[in-house]
């Protein structure tokens, strides 16, 4: 029976392209950033769709909302699944969005089937999991496993000074319930790729092993603003001379750790910017990413030395600050047998993956048992409006997961004490 069951494709593909609507860009992506309107506006639909799906709904006080559907016994612990709907500022339709309603089309499914599964089956929208409006990213998940404080959450400001707590209440959804994350019987999240691999070996479900370690810094450079024609060379202190030395570093870096290593100078700002002025200061961040986390940690050691070694050369000030760690996951066995008995049991073909992204079940995974689906992703190109996905993969994906959950909420267990 099992092999038999299967969820409603083109209702599943319909729900995507009707949320890719909500911030649609001209490109063809999406830009929803965290706690916009247009994050509100997707909010709001997928709390409707829920609850035309029977679920409660209930959002906590990051934002994160749980939309459950009950058990036989509804005291057993649920099994969660669920992702975001955020987005970067020139985003795809299916990073985060996919994860999450694909859970809903499995509760829509099981609906529809009249199964009843022993334990509740849950479908959450974490918030801020990109983290490109208020950083750091997995922002509400991190409240919600205790890594990032609530108060200081909501004392962060974008770019325009408009606070995170500000900005969740105008859009309806500072809830009154404290972030945790109980006693979780499994989470599972299903994913595009947002790489290669897949589409490279041409498979069609990457059955979720664990995820690369990361650790992410600011990096400020101050030196001395001065006029670009009279100031010689020889005494400058170009912000921007050492910030490029640094930017170089970073690049090497990431190709002599390898196997695996990944390094990116992402986000940079220049001041004062103007033609005829040397720079006085620049910021930057950085990203680094590997599976091993003594690599890791020596990737961060050979940062903290090419900038000491660009700022004294420049006659700069520097600050390196880490602003956020994480270490590398290794999912829960059992969490990840379900995966790939739910791949057999539709008949796909699958491969074991290590995912070079963070994801919300990354902070998931050190409180409840927890796996991870992947399905391709055209070029393995996310974080681009040209983001791609067909709806066939997309199906398959949604349908690992509902045999996985099946799996999961069936499962023996006890009530929690």
């Amino acid at each position: 029976m099992m092999q038999n069951l299967t969820i409603d494709s083109d209702r599943l593909w319909a729900s995507l392209m009707e949320m890719a609507r909500i911030g649609a860009t001209e490109k063809g992506g999406v830009n929803r950033q965290a706690l916009t309107e247009l994050d509100g506006q997707g909010r709001d639909l997928f709390v409707r769709w829920c609850r035309e799906a029977g679920c409660s709904v209930r959002v906590d006080a990051v934002g994160n909302i749980y939309a459950r559907r009950p058990g036989k016994d509804d005291a057993l612990a649920p099994v969660m699944t669920g992702s975001h709907l955020d987005t970067q500022p020139t985003g795809g339709k299916y990073d985060g969005v996919f994860g999450v309603l694909s859970g809903l089309e499995v509760i829509r499914t099981l609906n529809d089937l009249n199964y009843e599964t022993e334990r509740p089956v849950e479908v959450t929208v974490w918030t801020n999991e990109e983290g490109c409006r208020f950083a750091p990213a997995m922002m509400g998940s991190g409240v919600a496993i205790g890594k990032f404080d609530l108060d200081e959450v909501y004392a962060l400001a974008d770019a325009d000074g408009k606070t995170f707590r500000d900005e969740l209440d105008a859009i309806g959804y500072l809830g009154e319930g404290a972030p945790t994350v109980g006693d979780v019987a499994a989470f599972f999240e299903v994913h595009i790729e947002q790489g290669p691999i897949l589409e490279a070996e041409d498979k069609t479900i990457g059955i979720g092993q664990g995820a690369q370690g990361q650790r992410w810094f600011d990096v400020t450079l101050v030196g001395q603003e001065a006029h670009a024609g009279p100031t010689p060379m020889q005494t400058r202190h170009d912000a921007l001379v050492g910030a490029a030395e640094i930017v170089g570093a970073v690049n090497r870096i990431g190709l002599e750790f390898q196997p695996g290593a990944c390094a990116t100078v992402g986000q940079f700002d220049v001041s004062p910017n103007s033609r005829n002025t040397i720079p006085g200061r620049v910021v930057f961040s950085v990203d680094f990413r590997h599976p091993e986390d003594a690599r890791l940690s020596a990737m961060k050691a050979a940062l903290e030395a090419a900038c000491a070694k660009a700022a004294s050369g420049q006659g700069l000030e520097l600050e390196c600050q880490e602003i956020w760690y994480q270490p590398p996951i290794v999912f829960d066995s059992d969490c990840v047998a379900a995966v790939q008995a739910g791949a057999e049991a539709a008949g796909l073909d699958a491969m074991k993956i290590v995912s070079g992204a963070g994801h919300d079940a990354c902070h998931i995974s050190t409180l409840a048992p927890t796996g991870m689906i992947f399905v391709p992703c055209k070029d393995g190109i996310s974080h681009n409006e040209v983001e791609s996905a067909t709806q066939d993969h997309c199906a398959a994906g949604c349908n690992v997961l509902l045999h996985a959950i099946i799996d999961r909420a069936n499962a023996p267990g006890t009530n929690p004490e």
